[in-house]
Order: C-alpha cells, then structure tokens, then sequence
C-alpha cells in the first residue's frame, strides 16, 4: 500500500508543479518577448541505502521554447524587435550580462537606455548613456544616433550601438526573472549577424488556448492522485481490520 500511496503523493506533488509552471507561462501571454517554458513528467526510482524498489514522479523543465513571437507595430523610435534568432544583452546584476527579447526602452534621467523592465542596456563597450538629445535613431545593426539639442535634424552623431548576441541556445538557461544566460558564465561576444527591425515589438510565443488546455488537464489528473491516495488509505485500513479479527 505505502508503494501505491507513494506514487500517487508525488504525482499530485508534481502536477502541482506542472500546472504553476504553466499557469506563469498564461500569466506572461501579453510579455514582450516572452518564452515558454516546456514541462514534462517521467518515472523515477528512488535511490537510497536500500534496493530501489520505489519510483515516484518528476515533474521538470527539460527546456524553453524558443519559437519566435509575432511582430506588432508600434511606431516608436525605440522599440525594436530582434529579426531571427538573437537577444538584446542587458545588465544582468552583479556584474553579469543577461539576455532578452523585450527590444522596448526609454532613456531614464541620467542618460541610461533601459529596457520598460528596468535593465539597462549593454553596448558594445558597456553600459549605453544617451547624451541629451532631440532625436534618437536605432539602425538595423543596433547602432545608436542621436540628434543633439540644438542640432539640425541631419546633424546625427553615432553615440553608440546595443550589443547583439547569437547564444547557442543549449548553452544558455532561463532565469526565475524571464532572462537568459550563459551556463557556463562566460561573456558572450557580438554577433554582427544579429539586427532588429525599429517600430515593432515581438510579442510572447505563449500558445494562451494550449496553455490552459494543459492546467484543465493537469488539474483532473491531480485530482485523480488525490483519490488514489484516498484508496490506498482505505485498503490500509481494511486491511489493518482484517489482520485484528484474524
């Protein structure tokens, strides 16, 4: 009985985990730039000082999917959309660099580019600092020009230019703050490959219709583990009764 009830306690554990891990990728169907998360379940044997006579189940995220959004327009002189495959690189904190899609900015009181999120954006040389402008302009490549205050409109200076990146995906991991990463820490160098397209945003990959096809349907089948851990208390039972009369 403790094997059927064990089984059950974990595959209600993990279904719990599974629909969270769906229900954030719902949550997120109207993020900029927003990748799913994938969910999978198998069988595990338990290991210990004993045979492994147990299995229970896992829930994990094997991976994200990396299926491009769809491009809406916005008409702004800073929002851009990654063309591809690509991130923009932002600062990651702690002195570390992260990676994204969100292509939305706005240049805060001190100069800094940042994302509507609040990272700042990386250049090629560092952090990106707007002198103050009329006009700013954001090339193909990423490269940053600006029309200075008191400048003519065709007066325009390259002040810098947002670094692009082309990570091999299976190297980089998803963070708890929707971000990307190196696995191994490591810089990640520019890809000249990578450009954007200026006045649109790309919109989250999340499919809203299967996302919530997959929390209805993992929460029957949580509802199913609860009812078999009922079942296996009640044979335990019974079968204590019977032991007692024998």
């Amino acid at each position: 009985m403790d094997k059927a009830l064990y089984i059950a306690m974990t595959g209600a554990r993990h279904n719990a985990a599974a629909q969270t891990l769906h229900a954030n990728n719902l949550a997120n169907v109207n993020t900029t730039g927003f990748r799913a998360d994938f969910a999978q379940a198998r069988s595990m044997q338990v290991f210990g000082d004993a045979f492994p006579s147990r299995v229970y189940a896992l829930t994990e995220r094997p991976a994200t999917d990396f299926r491009p959004g769809v491009f809406q327009e916005t008409g702004s002189d800073l929002d851009v959309a990654i063309e591809g495959e690509g991130f923009i690189t932002v600062d990651g904190g702690g002195g570390t660099e992260a990676f994204t899609r969100l292509g939305s900015f706005y240049v805060d009181n001190a100069g800094a580019l940042r994302t509507t999120t609040g990272r700042q954006v990386l250049g090629d040389g560092g952090p990106i600092v707007i002198p103050p402008f009329e006009k700013m302009e954001i090339g193909k490549d990423g490269t940053i020009s600006i029309q200075g205050q008191g400048q003519s409109p065709d007066a325009l200076t390259q002040v810098n230019r947002i670094k692009l990146v082309n990570p091999d995906l299976e190297g980089i991991d998803k963070g708890a703050d929707g971000l990307f990463r190196r696995k191994d820490g490591l810089i990640e160098p520019p890809a000249n490959e990578v450009t954007v397209a200026k006045g649109f945003l790309e919109t989250s990959n999340v499919n809203a219709v299967d996302a919530m096809t997959q929390i209805l349907s993992l929460a029957r089948q949580f509802e199913l583990q609860v009812k078999m851990m009922r079942t296996a208390e009640d044979n335990a039972e019974a079968s204590s009764r019977l032991l007692q009369v024998n």
